[in-house]
């Protein structure tokens, strides 16, 4: 079996479009949170949302009309992976060595939202003939194919909000196998528009918050939902020997990835969160975590009542007391839910926590919650070097995934 490592990595977030700006922005608490902007939100209950700002396709897209004929989820997907590419400065590959794992919880949501509107105002005639490609949620991962002429391991993965996390443990896993020398992996979504944000709002998940400062306060006693954040982050997976071999900059080793099921529930999380336990659990035993080690993780921490309490006993039921020494925090205080973005954007804060011997905080927390009695790095980022990182995903359908990353040891 190989060892797999991180060589490069690719942003477009609420908090930054850039490694750096991102970086700079979880580290010093900077929130994206604020107001709608894309939409009159009189008739809607739900007021803040984190957005993309100035986003510029045009950086990244030689052949404009590409823009035009993509949804903006692809446009997300394909400028992060443009990022990652020159950020792991992989030229020289085999081109069937090379695949591309990237994911998206909804797909083309604006598109679909756009032309729908089209065919009831104007007709079908009026649809676009790039309606159907534009949607569909494999397209952001064909079209980085594309780009790169990536002829590996192609999956694109739908698993609502642990799709991300979900794409990056499975090129893990064709990489440690063989099967691939590289892989892109990450997530994309682009989806806050009126439909959406109803539809979530109607199911009682977002908050109504009309405070951007106290809309998204994961493990906050008074949470009351999560914030619709967009964006997409890629990460290059690497194959150990083939990185060192072309000299790479290796940012961290992917060392343990677990994947279950709750086969409970369609939104809620399981009440003695087993799925999310026996994720957490299958990858700490992989990553060889012992007892004496020093731990951040990464939650999923969505500003849910359900899912906060949740995964704080996940962590309490697979590490014991010890869960009260672990560091935990949750930068969707910071970036809004990005949906299928969130686990790959939450693996790129996860290891930039672990270079920079930073933890990025959990903002905004001010009212605890005896259900949520952790150490959740409330409102200033902490300078810690810990041994492991483990970031988590818990999505709708009852998914569960934890990432487990390490220091490169040579």
């Amino acid at each position: 079996m190989q060892r797999v490592v991180i060589t490069g990595i690719g942003v477009i977030s609420p908090v930054g479009n850039d490694i750096n700006s991102f970086w700079n922005s979880l580290s010093n608490g900077i929130s994206g949170i604020d107001f709608i902007t894309r939409f009159d939100t009189t008739d809607i209950k739900i007021k803040t949302d984190a957005e993309v700002k100035d986003f510029d396709p045009k950086i990244y897209f030689a052949d404009k009309s590409e823009i035009r004929k993509s949804d903006l989820y692809t446009q997300y997907a394909y400028a992060a992976a443009v990022q990652a590419m020159a950020d792991s400065n992989l030229i020289d590959y085999e081109n069937t060595r090379l695949g591309v794992y990237v994911g998206s919880g909804i797909g083309g949501m604006a598109t679909f939202y756009d032309e729908s509107i089209k065919l009831y105002t104007k007709g079908a005639s009026r649809v676009s003939p790039h309606f159907i490609p534009m949607m569909i949620g494999n397209m952001a991962t064909g079209m980085i194919s594309i780009k790169f002429k990536a002829m590996g391991p192609t999956l694109p993965v739908v698993t609502a909000c642990a799709t991300s996390s979900n794409t990056i443990g499975e090129a893990y896993l064709a990489i440690k196998y063989g099967r691939a020398d590289a892989i892109i992996a990450g997530g994309s979504e682009a989806a806050i528009n009126p439909l959406a944000i109803a539809g979530f709002a109607n199911c009682f998940a977002l908050s109504e918050s009309t405070d951007p400062k106290r809309s998204s306060i994961p493990f906050d006693k008074e949470r009351n939902g999560f914030v619709m954040g967009e964006g997409a982050g890629i990460l290059i997976l690497e194959e150990y020997n083939h990185a060192v071999a072309r000299g790479a900059k290796i940012y961290a080793e992917v060392c343990g990835y677990g994947n279950t099921s709750d086969a409970y529930h369609v939104t809620a999380p399981h009440p003695d969160a087993l799925g999310a336990t026996n994720a957490i659990d299958l990858a700490k035993k992989e990553a060889n975590i012992t007892e004496n080690d020093k731990i951040y993780i990464n939650a999923h921490g969505t500003s849910t009542h359900l899912n906060d309490k949740a995964e704080t006993l996940a962590i309490k039921n697979v590490f014991g007391k010890k869960a009260y020494e672990i560091m935990i925090s949750s930068t969707k205080s910071m970036t809004g839910h990005m949906l299928g973005a969130a686990g790959a954007v939450e693996a790129i804060a996860s290891v930039l926590a672990l270079n920079n011997g930073i933890l990025p905080p959990t903002i905004g927390y001010q009212v605890p919650d005896e259900e949520c009695d952790l150490d959740y790095v409330p409102n200033q980022a902490r300078k810690v070097k810990v041994d492991f990182v483990l970031s988590t995903s818990l999505g709708f359908g009852g998914h569960n995934v934890c990432l487990v990353f390490k220091p490169l040891i040579t």
